[in-house]
């Protein structure tokens, strides 16, 4: 799914990020409000990952979407 799909359907997608990174609390989903950019940064945050491991896992997340 591209990520343009995502973001004009983030509030439907959140709690399937939610499920894939449970760190992430319901506060940062909501502040991220399906920016890309946000995302992989509150990842880091919350993981201590690396941009790319971030984006990379973005990425494997968002061709898994339906």
């Amino acid at each position: 799914m591209n990520w343009d799909q995502i973001k004009g359907k983030w509030m439907q997608f959140k709690g399937k990020a939610k499920e894939q990174w449970g760190d992430l609390t319901d506060d940062d989903l909501d502040r991220i409000e399906g920016n890309r950019d946000q995302l992989a940064g509150r990842i880091q945050e919350r993981y201590g990952i690396a941009k790319e491991e971030a984006e990379r896992q973005i990425d494997d997340w968002s061709r898994r979407l339906p």
